[in-house]
């Protein structure tokens, strides 16, 4: 099945607010059924989790918009926390919505991205390409500690196995957007702390699934970790074209897109 994805290049600031809206599903009619079978396993006995994937999605249905967290799962807020939490709109668009000049979307925000993930792995690392913003995560496997870092966008994961599942811890994050839920409820603009751990498990539990879930831990604003699962789904027949480029690097010094002769 052809991938269709519309990209507004003419207008830089509606890139983010109008493709995770409005992209249609990856999955549908006209997809030939997926061939059944066992998760493939590396050289090393390790499930294989190379291939091309859809975003983290619910479990047992199709990928369709930009993922967001389900409310349901969050742990109490601390005192405080939830202000934290939901930060304000301000309208400036360098605030509410930082991608439309070209900055990063962050972790999971990007992840969340209505768009294909490439996954390669070999021994020692595991390598994730998003088609989104072509953000690129490099998660080594060989049970390094978290490096000493300033604060990321993306964090700093290291991942280790607990029998047949990749467990990914990452730290070291900025302060940024959690999700995509202001496209949903503009008053609420959902943001993690910059002392969040976020902890991924992945499995894959045959041919065509990853079973993926993500445990938020922070501290500044709930009072226990909380977790959502997802699910990822296999798609052998991008891998004829590959990942799209997603090219962002314009217009990220001129609020508005409104250049002038000084900047």
């Amino acid at each position: 099945m052809a991938r269709t994805r519309t990209i507004a290049l003419a207008a830089v600031i509606l890139v983010c607010a109008v493709l995770l809206a409005v992209v249609p599903p990856v999955t549908g009619q006209g997809r030939a059924p997926a061939p059944a079978g066992p998760a493939p396993r590396a050289a090393d006995g390790k499930p294989d989790f190379s291939g091309f994937w859809d975003w983290p999605h619910a479990p047992g249905g199709p990928a369709r918009g930009a993922t967001v967290f389900d409310s349901k799962r969050f742990a109490p807020f601390k005192p405080g926390g939830e202000a934290l939490f939901y930060e304000p709109r301000t309208g400036d668009p360098r605030h509410d919505e930082p991608r439309a000049f070209c900055m990063p979307s962050g972790f999971p925000s990007n992840l969340f991205g209505p768009y294909p993930v490439q996954i390669v792995q070999r021994p020692g690392w595991l390598v994730m390409v998003h088609e989104f913003m072509r953000m690129t995560r490099l998660i080594p496997l060989d049970g390094r500690a978290h490096r000493d870092i300033e604060p990321t966008y993306l964090g700093d994961p290291v991942g280790h196995w607990e029998g047949d599942t990749l467990v990914i811890v990452n730290k070291n994050f900025k302060r940024w957007s959690l999700d995509d839920y202001y496209y949903q409820d503009a008053t609420k603009y959902r943001m993690h702390s910059d002392a969040v751990t976020m902890t991924e498990r992945m499995r894959r539990t045959d041919l065509n699934t990853i079973s993926y879930e993500l445990t938020i831990d922070d501290p500044q604003i709930f009072t226990q970790p909380w977790s959502q699962p997802f699910e990822m789904t296999h798609h052998p027949e991008w891998e004829k074209v590959g990942l799209f480029e997603f090219v962002c690097e314009e217009n990220n010094r001129c609020p508005g897109g409104n250049c002038r002769a000084s900047q």
